[in-house]
């Protein structure tokens, strides 16, 4: 083979495999859409409740939900490791960065979905879980959320005998946590936090283990 025609072939053969990658990609789309899963549109919503463990493995059990990962937010050190964040002294709270499809799921039932995973009232608390870091929180994205949000706070207000303490504030910088944290429920549920404390919570918000 000349290599004219040596050039030609790598040409087909390149040209076939992005043909290929396009369609699988596409029909992947077309898959969710069928399903009712993937809209093409995204949104994201970043919410503190405890512990992250317990947030991410609720919300990731919703559909509408692309992606629940766990991380950092609301404070002021950058690129805060856990053992920073557990002192209580870089500001910031365990969050959850939800990805989200608004046609599946809207903010507003993300709101509803967050003030049922815990307790909004108890200040720097979610049961043992003590210290600033686990600070009931929102931190919105845009101001079309902080609005939202506020209406949700204000509505599930009388729901509860004691005042709400969620903390509303824009979301300025989102640190994912280490590998570690992330599908920490799916990936370890035979521990002892996740068998006494995140079972028993999905148990009773009916959600799939």
């Amino acid at each position: 083979m000349n290599r004219g025609m040596a050039l030609g072939a790598s040409a087909l053969l390149v040209l076939a495999v992005s043909v290929f990658a396009f369609h699988q990609t596409r029909n992947e789309e077309e898959g969710k859409k069928n399903m009712g899963v993937f809209s093409g549109r995204t949104e994201k919503a970043t919410f503190g409740g405890g512990c992250f463990w317990c947030i991410e493995a609720v919300f990731s059990r919703y559909d509408g939900v692309l992606s629940a990962i766990s991380g950092y937010a609301g404070g002021s050190v950058a690129n805060p490791t856990y053992k920073q964040v557990c002192t209580g002294s870089t500001g910031h709270a365990e969050v959850v960065q939800i990805e989200f499809d608004p046609a599946v799921i809207t903010y507003e039932q993300m709101l509803d979905i967050f003030w049922q995973a815990h307790d909004p009232t108890t200040l720097n608390r979610q049961g043992n879980d003590a210290g600033t870091q686990y600070r009931s929180i929102i931190l919105y994205h845009d101001e079309k959320q902080k609005a939202i949000a506020e209406k949700s706070r204000a509505a599930i207000a009388k729901d509860f005998s004691d005042p709400i303490v969620t903390e509303l504030k824009p979301l300025t910088t989102f640190y994912r946590a280490e590998e570690s944290h992330q599908d920490y429920y799916d990936n370890n549920k035979s521990a002892p936090y996740c068998r006494f404390v995140i079972s028993p919570k999905l148990e009773k918000l009916k959600l799939k283990k």
